[in-house]
């Protein structure tokens, strides 16, 4: 049976695209409590559903795919440049494409106009009218109102007409920043990635022992969880937990109510860290309570080859770091980063900052120990305990070196150097990840 916050998502998922939604009227549709629509609405926000726009409200939005994830919706493009709708808004939970800025001729700007693009423009109406019979929405800089035959064409077509205070090239700056950390995003492996096409093998608690191993012998997983009959987690049950069990044993009588779980929007490398940190070979993942996939120690290490092998098509803070370094293999089997500390990866006082620094060091120890051994890990432990300032503009050598290499770990040594001098000393400690 569904609780009433899972009947509230659905609800909503049936709305249709471009529906205002408010905390009183889903309270009234449903009767239940305004505290009870409230949070039910947060979490349909969180699953991509809606999305609340200042002095607008929350709006029914279609779900992202993650192929179209760099694509933003005329409504986030509100918020990005603090903007007021003076028209179309029954067009603002469409997606653009792309922007043009029209800083040309009338003529030279037609070309560039297609369906479900974005047009920044000044107070040039003529242009503003021809973008949206085109089918552009219009987002007008420098604070400027729109005409009321604008406006009226804008709500026609459907399209958005929205205003803001910044000048053009600012508010370019802005969208071009959010269409880019959305490049970001979309190399980030989830949770979800790897539960598209996975069967879902659990227990219900009052299955026997004997079902147990019947899915044990089917899926190879010998933790399984365990669910209630409205496929909650209640548990889950191991190899160990029914040693000693009899086959007719209830399997509630066995399971462990200690959970350790993951959400759909978990990165891999959140839940290959909780595995290494727990010693477990499968997590349950659960949202709204019900379990909905589970994620192996395999699924994991599929998932983080595969984005080892990835082109990175936005460039992350580590990519900006590690970036202008160059690898040098050496003799001793010792690995070494050669790279200058630019000016964006110094503190307020011009030296080199503790991120950055981190950040070359793990990098160092994590590639050092993948020359030697083709193994995938995660970064257990990192302790600093030597440090000198390091001027802006100073050529540097990260130099990392294993210590102990066992079966599932490996400690190694990272020294930074400043020409002969040595500026940092520190220890990492890794897990691997086996198969």
């Amino acid at each position: 049976m569904s609780t009433k916050h899972e009947k509230i998502v659905k609800y909503i998922e049936s709305l249709p695209v471009g529906t205002k939604i408010s905390v009183r009227q889903v309270a009234k549709a449903l009767q239940v409590s305004e505290g009870t629509a409230y949070r039910a609405i947060k979490e349909a926000e969180a699953q991509g559903l809606v999305s609340a726009m200042d002095r607008i409200g929350t709006v029914r939005i279609e779900r992202q795919q993650k192929k179209n994830i760099e694509r933003l919706t005329f409504a986030e493009v509100v918020n990005i440049v603090d903007g007021t709708v003076l028209g179309g808004r029954d067009g603002l939970h469409k997606t653009l494409h792309k922007f043009v800025i029209g800083a040309m001729q009338l003529e030279a700007a037609a070309r560039y106009i297609e369906p479900g693009s974005l047009m920044i423009v000044g107070n040039r109406e003529l242009v503003q009218k021809m973008s949206l019979e085109h089918g552009a929405a219009v987002l007008i800089t420098g604070g400027f109102e729109a005409s009321e035959e604008v406006q009226q064409l804008a709500n026609e077509q459907q399209l958005p007409i929205i205003s803001c205070t910044y000048d053009t090239f600012t508010t370019a700056t802005l969208i071009n920043r959010a269409i880019y950390d959305r490049l970001i995003k979309k190399d980030i492996l989830f949770v979800e990635d790897v539960l598209a096409n996975q069967q879902l093998a659990a227990l219900h608690r009052g299955q026997t022992v004997k079902d147990y191993f019947t899915i044990v012998e089917q899926t190879g997983h010998a933790r399984l969880p365990v669910v209630d009959e409205d496929f909650r987690l209640v548990g889950i049950v191991t190899a160990r937990d029914v040693a000693d069990a009899s086959v007719d044993d209830s399997i509630e009588q066995y399971m462990s109510r200690q959970l350790h779980v993951v959400s759909p929007k978990t990165p891999i490398a959140s839940a290959a860290h909780k595995m290494v940190w727990e010693g477990i070979e499968l997590l349950p993942v659960v949202q709204n309570r019900k379990l909905v996939g589970v994620v192996s120690r395999q699924d994991v290490i599929k998932a983080l080859q595969l984005m080892n092998r990835q082109p990175q098509v936005g460039e992350t803070v580590e990519g900006m770091v590690v970036g202008g370094f160059e690898e040098v293999w050496n003799d001793d089997k010792s690995l070494s980063l050669f790279g200058e500390v630019n000016a964006q990866m110094t503190g307020s006082v011009g030296t080199l900052a503790m991120g950055p620094l981190t950040t070359l060091i793990e990098h160092s120890a994590v590639l050092c120990v993948q020359r030697n051994r083709k193994v995938d890990m995660v970064v257990e432990n990192v302790t600093l305990y030597f440090l000198k300032p390091v001027a802006v503009d100073t050529r540097i050598e990260v130099r990392a070196r294993i210590l102990d290499f066992g079966r599932r770990f490996a400690k190694v040594d990272v020294e930074v150097f400043s020409g002969s001098e040595r500026t940092a000393k520190a220890l990492l400690t890794t897990q691997m990840l086996e198969r």
